[in-house]
């Protein structure tokens, strides 16, 4: 399941958000704990993506970079 994967590979893929969401700023990904909740919350806020879209946007990503 993608929840678990992000939650335990954050640090790894604390790294390469700003580089899949360009508009996540330092500050956005220190204040994340790191589970799919709050990343898919932050997609909502800062890109403006409804809860599907958030949550389709994080399983491409998690497939993208086979985490």
């Amino acid at each position: 399941m993608n929840k678990d994967i992000i939650e335990g590979n954050w640090k790894i893929i604390k790294a390469k958000l700003k580089q899949e969401w360009s508009k996540f700023t330092d500050d956005d990904i220190k204040q994340m704990k790191g589970t799919y909740d709050e990343l898919s919350g932050h997609l909502q806020k800062i890109y403006g993506y409804g809860k599907e879209r958030a949550e389709k946007e994080l399983d491409k990503f998690v497939n993208k970079n086979k985490f």
